[in-house]
């Protein structure tokens, strides 16, 4: 399959029917929203989920799409493509086979050495005139070369006013504010919010929203939207799955990244840990931690609001939300174990001397690992995952066709 490519501005971009599904498939909600969470590589599985989603639930859509770092690549991706899902799937699909490290992202050896070098000056010299700014211990260009070739985002807009999206919105972090931003595109009467710690900005989304979302801190370089910069939409974001409720979503499909963890028992002493097993923390905390924490806060609520008196209306601004949160059935740290080679050397030099040769801290490669041979076993194990979840996933949806059905 070849990939997405951009539509010449003179000419008008070809949509599918809003509305059109072929006989005999279910509604589902207009209301309906999918959350991609972030992950580095581990994005891979979600494209997986999505294709086992496509595939078993004939003219599914999404009409309120919201992601965060790679969610966020995954989303603009759904977002600007004119066709129905499993076409858009299927482009995704085949634009991660493609993806390696390479196109994500380089190793700016000679800067971290000035910068080092810098350091090392002044603090033999004492002279501090300026502090030493590390502008990402990656480039990013190469994922930004990437998403130009096949993403258009002038589909976006499109698609909303075919009405086949009501709001796409992306989440970043402010260096300014330290808040999470959320930059949303919908039709004129999306609403934006203002919130302890988080808010929303009404926009025409760009690449700039995507790479600045997926700018992990120090690994990646800040991206500058109007006066201020921007980082990883992870680090702040709490409550990942707010913007797709503050965007009028009655249900919601989230794929999260956290895979299952069995109870420690060790029989011996375990190593100190390295940098590399730190890192691995450091990351499934902004990662993947928020996303179910978020989730069992939502199910409280949901089971707050069944608790009430059938005359009794809800306190303001509550409703019951139908919730999906699928993830891993096996850990996708496992499945990156001794897969560093695929790795360029100068990335594996530089996770060698963090400690990340070590079985221990395959967790932390896996967040690093884009390269077909390895995210391609994630985009099957998400798409078996399907499989495995499905009678949930069939009593979700068949609860949404029959409320749209009265």
């Amino acid at each position: 399959m070849s990939p997405v490519r951009h539509i010449p501005s003179q000419r008008p971009l070809t949509l599918t029917s809003p509305g059109e599904r072929p006989p005999g498939t279910w509604r589902y909600s207009s209301h309906l929203a999918l959350v991609l969470s972030g992950g580095g590589a581990r994005g891979a599985y979600q494209v997986g989920v999505l294709a086992g989603l496509a595939e078993r639930l004939p003219g599914l859509e999404f009409p309120i799409l919201t992601g965060m770092s790679v969610g966020a690549i995954n989303t603009i991706y759904l977002a600007a493509h004119t066709g129905p899902l499993p076409a858009a799937v299927a482009g995704l699909s085949n634009e991660w086979s493609r993806l390696t490290s390479d196109a994500v992202y380089r190793v700016r050896s000679i800067r971290l050495v000035r910068s080092a070098l810098r350091w090392a000056w002044q603090g033999a010299t004492g002279r501090r005139r300026d502090p030493v700014a590390v502008r990402g211990l990656t480039d990013t260009q190469p994922l930004r070369e990437f998403l130009t070739r096949c993403v258009d985002v002038r589909g976006i807009g499109a698609n909303i006013a075919n009405r086949r999206l009501r709001a796409v919105a992306l989440s970043a972090t402010s260096y300014t504010t330290g808040r999470s931003v959320t930059f949303v595109q919908g039709a004129t009467d999306t609403p934006v919010w203002e919130r302890v710690q988080r808010s929303a900005v009404r926009t025409q989304l760009m690449l700039d929203h995507v790479m600045a979302s997926a700018a992990l801190p120090l690994v990646f370089p800040a991206v500058r939207i109007g006066g201020e910069f921007y980082g990883d939409g992870s680090v702040r974001q709490m409550a990942p799955l707010a913007p797709a409720l503050h965007l009028g979503a009655r249900a919601v499909v989230a794929i999260g990244l956290a895979t299952p963890r069995a109870a420690a028992s060790p029989a011996r002493v375990a190593d100190y840990p390295s940098a590399a097993e730190a890192m691995a923390l450091l990351f499934d905390a902004i990662f993947l931690d928020a996303l179910a924490a978020d989730a069992e806060r939502l199910e409280r609520v949901n089971g707050l609001l069944a608790a009430l008196p059938p005359d009794t209306p809800p306190p303001d601004g509550l409703r019951p939300v139908e919730l999906l949160l699928l993830h891993p059935t096996r850990d996708l740290g496992d499945l990156a174990a001794g897969q560093g080679r695929l790795l360029p050397p100068a990335v594996r030099r530089g996770i060698r001397a963090v400690g990340g040769q070590r079985d221990a801290a395959a967790e932390f490669l896996s967040f690093l690992l884009f390269h077909p041979a390895h995210t391609s076993r994630l985009v099957d194990v998400g798409y078996e995952d399907v499989k495995t979840q499905w009678p949930a996933i069939e009593r979700f949806f068949e609860k949404l066709e029959r409320a749209a059905q009265t």
